[in-house]
């Protein structure tokens, strides 16, 4: 008898209540090492699978934008060794994943302190995001030596300086103006933040562009979440009310 093939998890989604930017906090990977007496770059390797899982749901789904927050400039205190070869990781990923990249219009974009990186590792990111930057199907963002506090810092920076050379009043400094000098500038924010591992923080992730994004934590650690896990997500996204500060009444809702 011929074995039934396993219903696709993602089939049956309602488009219409998809999110357009899915973040993502992809936590867990040492832990999961840990359940298992492995060592955790090992961890880190099956998180690279799990990448490689979410960004082929997202652009089946035809969702946009995806952003996954790889690695904190507080992690840069992680022991050395780690270090090293989390970037070697990532190395091997952007080789090996490049041609589906290509292949399915997916862009690449990396945000963050990069001049921290290694000279081989921006060397890498610089050619794929070349390759990629004429990709209009998914931008999957990957934010690399990141801070949100620092982020917003250097918007501030960049603005005063602007005010300072008398390029613009104070009084012409408004959302959209400290928006467009974010590092995300030109993309939606997101509307789901997905959070593996089960803690409930944000981490210093995106700190000014998820003000009204929906957020759901998971105790699934990051290795482990694949279609089923990110089902769950976007039907418990399907099921929220999206006020935007308003009420259900003047948004059709019953309360």
């Amino acid at each position: 008898m011929a074995r039934r093939r396993a219903k696709d998890p993602l089939a049956d989604l309602d488009p219409q209540r998809l999110p357009r930017h899915i973040a993502v906090i992809m936590d867990g990977n040492g832990r999961w090492a840990k359940q298992r007496d492995l060592p955790r770059i090992e961890g880190h390797a099956k998180g690279i699978d799990a990448v490689r899982e979410m960004v082929r749901a997202c652009r089946k789904l035809d969702i946009p934008y995806l952003t996954l927050y790889a690695f904190s400039t507080e992690n840069w205190n992680r022991p050395r060794a780690e270090v090293e070869a989390l970037f070697g990781l990532l190395v091997h990923f952007l080789r090996k994943e490049l041609p589906e990249l290509e292949k399915n219009e997916i862009r690449l974009r990396v945000i963050g302190r990069l001049e921290r990186l290694p000279q081989a590792v921006r060397d890498e990111i610089a050619d794929a995001v070349e390759r990629t930057s004429r990709n209009t199907r998914l931008t999957m963002t990957v934010a690399l030596s990141y801070s949100g506090r620092d982020e917003l810092t250097e918007a501030v920076r960049r603005i005063a300086a602007e005010a300072v050379a008398g390029k613009l009043k104070p009084e012409q400094i408004d959302e959209a103006l400290v928006a467009a000098h974010l590092l995300t500038a030109g993309m939606p924010d997101p509307d789901l933040l997905i959070r593996t591992s089960g803690e409930r923080r944000v981490s210093n992730f995106l700190l000014w562009q998820i003000a009204y994004t929906e957020i759901y934590v998971t105790d699934v650690l990051w290795p482990d979440f694949g279609p089923e896990q990110l089902r769950a997500a976007l039907l418990d996204f399907a099921g929220r009310e999206r006020r935007f500060g308003q009420t259900s009444e003047q948004l059709g809702g019953a309360d």
